[in-house]
């Protein structure tokens, strides 16, 4: 992209319905109107930032590289009074539409510090205590009978 419109956000804060859905991420104008319906996080999330600068939440939320590429696919400007800085870690494979492939990533925190042999443990030694205590009341009873 050799040269860029230049938008103020006053005339993004303009386009801010489902019909005509715009915002700024990294001083970047982007037109997400097509995207709307297709956002994995749902529509809902995308009226609410548009006309805005989402920067903040769309960092805060942990994009996957396939989103980041986006970006630049739904560029139409740039913000202004912002320098846009090089997008060497953004590679557009394609700006074409995908082709009846949807790629969705997604990362899962997982903080489970429990060893494999917890969930046995958890399990045989109340059976276990349970066992032992209804012996005792078996042979403890029996014996009191004589």
């Amino acid at each position: 992209m050799a040269e860029h419109t230049i938008h103020t956000l006053s005339e993004v804060a303009q386009h801010k319905s489902k019909k005509d859905c715009w915002l700024v991420i990294d001083g970047r104008v982007l037109n997400v109107t097509k995207f709307v319906e297709e956002h994995p996080g749902g529509e809902e999330v995308l009226l609410e930032s548009a006309g805005k600068d989402v920067t903040k939440e769309f960092k805060d939320i942990g994009h996957s590289k396939a989103a980041q590429n986006l970006l630049l696919k739904y560029q139409v400007g740039v913000l202004q009074g912002y320098t846009l800085k090089k997008a060497a870690d953004i590679q557009v494979a394609s700006t074409d539409e995908p082709k009846n492939t949807k790629e969705m990533s997604a990362f899962v925190i997982k903080d489970d510090s429990m060893p494999k042999y917890a969930a046995l443990v958890e399990f045989f030694v109340p059976l276990l205590v349970a066992g032992s205590y209804f012996s005792y009341r078996y042979l403890t009873t029996g014996s009191s009978m004589v």
